[in-house]
């Protein structure tokens, strides 16, 4: 059953498009990326002290990896291993961007140490075909290609048990679920899981560890939850109209991090949301799972 949250924390980040919310919990901090402002936002969450780290370029999502000073990152424009300390990228093996294939966009981990991200069209509701793809990169450092014809990759998520992938082109506002396998990272079956309301689009989403999928839903300022039969449960309201994603964390993995943005806003609509592009932390019954990390070989 879906209880009540309450709002406790409102960290004051100012993105212009807060997204790919992750708890670290061997340093008990709050990781997310400015997608547009090409920041890598940290919080300590014992001080709440927010640093916003200059990236060379936009961060369509990334994942931590079993070198605490690396990250594995899907730039814009491809994957890279990413030093925090010295700032070195390494390149690695790359897709070729097709026709109005514009940018990489939202990303995880699976359970078994794979990093899956996706791209979006440069022109998400433009008349151009979809392009849009969603890709692995692989613990051998290959790169896949599992879905074709996209607009907006979204909504990456597992299962508790990893056998169930969970992914949106958000434009269609029909959820997706895959059956999944772990050895292989090949994805079959594919089916609705459920499809969001009118007047938004699902965005970042996460599992609880019950089953349940939490979803951001563009647009509306809201959270929705999904009960494992693709069942709304409940609704979350935000203080924003473009919440953007969602990720469970705290020390006892009983809070929702909520990032927003503020992007395309006019100034009247920021006059009257002075909140949005900030980060929102929730304390809830449910309790979430550990973020997965890419568990491959490090160049």
């Amino acid at each position: 059953m879906f209880e009540a949250v309450d709002l406790i924390l409102e960290i004051e980040s100012e993105n212009i498009l807060g997204e790919g919310i992750q708890w670290h919990a061997p340093t008990n901090s709050v990781w997310w990326t400015d997608i547009v402002g090409a920041k890598l936002c940290v919080l300590d969450w014992e001080t709440k002290k927010l640093c916003k780290i200059d990236m060379p370029e936009p961060v369509g999502s990334f994942a931590f990896t079993t070198n605490p000073e690396i990250l594995l990152v899907a730039f814009a424009t491809g994957f890279a291993f990413y030093n925090l300390t010295t700032t070195d990228i390494t390149s690695l093996n790359q897709p070729i961007f097709l026709s109005g294939e514009g940018r990489f966009n939202d990303g995880r981990v699976d359970r078994h140490g794979r990093f899956f991200a996706g791209t979006m069209m440069a022109d998400p509701f433009g008349p151009d075909t979809p392009t849009g793809r969603l890709f692995s990169y692989g613990l051998d450092g290959m790169v896949k290609e599992h879905i074709q014809g996209l607009r907006i990759t979204n909504g990456l998520c597992w299962s508790p048990d990893g056998k169930i992938l969970y992914h949106t082109d958000t434009p269609t506002r029909i959820i997706d679920q895959y059956d999944y396998d772990s050895q292989t990272g090949a994805l079959s079956n594919k089916r609705d899981f459920a499809k969001t309301p009118k007047g938004g689009g699902p965005d970042g989403a996460a599992i609880d560890a019950d089953g349940n999928m939490w979803c951001a839903h563009w647009g509306t300022g809201q959270v929705l939850v999904f009960n494992p039969m693709g069942q709304m449960i409940g609704a979350l309201q935000t203080p924003v109209t473009q919440v953007s994603c969602v990720a469970f964390g705290g020390p006892k993995l009983d809070m929702l991090l909520v990032t927003s943005a503020r992007q395309g806003m006019s100034q009247s609509q920021l006059a009257a949301e002075p909140s949005a592009g900030n980060m929102f932390v929730y304390q809830t019954i449910q309790k979430g799972l550990l973020e997965n990390i890419y568990l491959g070989t490090l160049v």
